[in-house]
C-alpha cells in the first residue's frame, strides 16, 4: 500500500523508502564501521571510515556521458510526468543523485534495469565519482554572487540514507556513499519508534532546507516493513545577472492553451544576453549573478507539441541556437509548486524489478530482501524581477563579427525553462509555465 502523500513543500526533494521484502527474513546483525561504534543505537551514524573524495580523477569523458545520460533521464521522465497537471516543475538532478546512491546497492537484474532506465551508460566504478565531481562543481558555484533575496547565492545539495536499527550494511556501500556522496547510514527505529524517527528525519531536512520543508514525513508515512528511507535536497536561490525594475513591471494578457487568456503581472527588460530561434521555437537565456548558472526559457511554436515530448537533439538544438545580441523581453512572474510520486513512471521506463519482492539490493546489506516501495518528488520554483527560488541552480569569446539585429521575446503564452550549469551542461530543473496565475 502507498504511503500516504505527503503535503506540498517548497524545496525539492526526492524520497525513497525500501520496504522489508516479504519473501525474506530480516538478516541478522552483522558487524560494520561506525562512528558511535554501536550499529544497534538509534542515533548512531554507521559511515565508512573513508573520508569523500575532495578530488575524483574524472576524465573529461565520464563527466560528459554522465550529464548526457543525466539528461536524456530527465526529458525521458519529462515525457511520463508533463500530463499530470498543467504548470510543472521537478530537479531531474536531485531524483538521479537519490537513485544513484540506491543505485549503488543494487546487483543483477535489478541493477541492469536500474541502469538503462535511469540512461546510465557509466559502470558502477566510474559512476559514483563522476556523480561525486559534478556534485564538488556546483558546490563550487556563486562566490561573491548575489540570492534573489539580497543574501547571498545559494546552491545548496545534501544526502542522507536512514536505516532500521539492528540492520546490516555492506562495508563497500557505505566506502561508496562516504567518498562519492559524501552521506552515512542514520540508524533510527522505524519499527518500534516511528514517531521519533519521522521527526528525526524530518528534523534533518529543515535543518538543510533552510527551514523551508518542516514536515516532509507527516504522521503515518513511516510504515512497519519500512526499513531504510534516502533523502536528497536541493536548494537554489539567485539573482538575475540583469534583474529587472519591478517599476516597469504591469498587467498583460497571457493566452492559455484553450485560447482564453489572464491578466498576469508581466516583467519588462531589456539586456545583451542570448536568444535563439529555430523551425519550431524561439528562445531566450538569462544568466544569473556571477555567470556560471542561467536560465533558458522557451517558446515552442504553436500546436503544443513540445509539450508533452522533449527530446535531447531538439532541446541541444535550443542551445545550440543561442547567441548574444540585444534583446528586449517580457516575462510573466510566477510562483508554483509540483508533487510527483515517480514509481509509475520509473516503471514505464523500464525498472519495475526494483519496487518488488524479487529486487536484488544484496549490495546495500549484503543478504537481500529490501525493495524499493515509494519514490516522491517535490519541488517548487518562485522567478520575479530580482531572480529565482528554485528547490533543488562561462566565460564568452565573442569574435568581432557584425552585430546581430536585436530582437523582442514575449513569454505571453505557454513556455518551458531549464535551469542549467553552464560549464558542465547539467539541467538542475526542467519546467513549463502553462498559466502563472495559478
Amino acid at each position: 500500500m502507498r504511503r500516504p502523500s505527503i503535503p506540498v513543500a517548497l524545496l525539492p526533494l526526492s524520497l525513497l523508502v525500501a520496504g522489508c521484502a516479504p519473501r525474506s527474513a530480516e538478516p541478522e546483525p552483522q558487524p560494520s564501521p561506525s562512528v558511535c561504534g554501536d550499529a544497534d543505537t538509534a542515533g548512531c551514524l554507521v559511515t565508512s571510515n573513508k573520508p569523500r573524495d575532495r578530488e575524483p580523477a574524472v576524465p573529461e569523458a565520464d563527466a560528459k556521458a554522465l550529464v548526457a545520460g543525466n539528461t536524456a533521464f530527465a526529458l525521458d521522465l519529462y515525457r511520463r510526468v508533463s500530463a499530470w497537471s498543467s504548470n510543472l516543475i521537478y530537479s531531474p538532478y536531485s531524483v538521479s543523485s537519490a537513485l544513484a546512491m540506491t543505485y549503488a546497492g543494487a546487483r543483477g537484474e535489478t541493477e541492469a534495469q536500474m541502469m538503462r532506465a535511469l540512461r546510465f551508460t557509466l559502470p558502477q566504478e566510474r559512476l559514483h565519482p563522476a556523480f561525486n565531481a559534478l556534485d564538488l562543481a556546483l558546490a563550487s558555484r556563486g562566490e561573491g554572487a548575489e540570492g534573489q533575496d539580497g543574501e547571498g547565492f545559494r546552491l545548496n545539495v545534501a544526502n542522507a540514507l536512514w536505516a532500521q536499527v539492528g540492520s546490516s550494511f555492506a562495508p563497500s556501500f557505505l566506502d561508496v556513499l562516504a567518498e562519492s556522496y559524501g552521506a552515512g547510514l542514520h540508524v533510527v527505529d522505524f519499527a518500534q519508534a516511528p514517531d521519533e524517527a519521522r521527526g528525526i528525519i524530518n528534523g534533518w531536512v529543515a535543518e538543510r532546507t533552510e527551514d523551508r520543508i518542516k514536515d516532509i514525513l507527516p504522521a503515518g508515512a513511516i510504515q512497519p516493513a519500512t526499513r531504510l528511507i534516502l533523502t536528497n535536497a536541493v536548494y537554489f536561490n539567485a539573482a538575475w545577472q540583469f534583474p529587472f525594475d519591478e517599476d516597469d513591471t504591469a498587467p498583460g494578457d497571457f493566452s492559455l492553451m484553450d485560447g482564453t487568456s489572464v491578466s498576469v503581472p508581466m516583467m519588462s527588460n531589456s539586456a545583451q544576453v542570448r536568444h535563439g530561434e529555430g523551425d519550431d521555437f524561439e528562445a531566450l537565456e538569462l544568466p544569473y549573478d556571477g555567470g556560471e548558472l542561467s536560465m533558458v526559457l522557451v517558446l515552442p511554436s504553436a500546436g503544443g507539441a513540445r509539450f508533452l515530448d522533449i527530446d535531447p537533439e531538439w532541446l541541444e538544438g535550443v542551445f545550440a541556437s543561442l547567441e548574444t545580441r540585444s534583446v528586449t523581453m517580457t516575462l510573466p512572474r510566477f510562483k508554483f509548486e509540483s508533487s510527483l510520486d515517480l514509481v509509475d513512471p520509473l516503471v514505464q521506463l523500464g525498472m519495475p524489478l526494483a519496487f518488488t519482492g524479487l529486487a536484488d539490493f544484496s549490495g546495500i546489506d549484503g543478504q537481500g530482501g529490501l525493495f524499493i516501495s515509494d519514490v516522491l518528488h517535490k519541488a517548487f520554483i518562485s522567478v520575479n524581477e530580482a531572480g529565482t527560488e528554485a528547490a533543488a541552480a562561462t566565460a564568452v569569446v565573442i569574435g568581432e563579427t557584425s552585430a546581430p539585429e536585436p530582437a523582442t521575446i514575449h513569454f505571453d503564452r505557454p513556455f518551458l525553462f531549464f535551469i542549467r550549469d553552464t560549464a558542465t551542461g547539467a539541467i538542475l530543473f526542467v519546467g513549463r509555465v502553462m498559466e502563472p496565475s495559478r
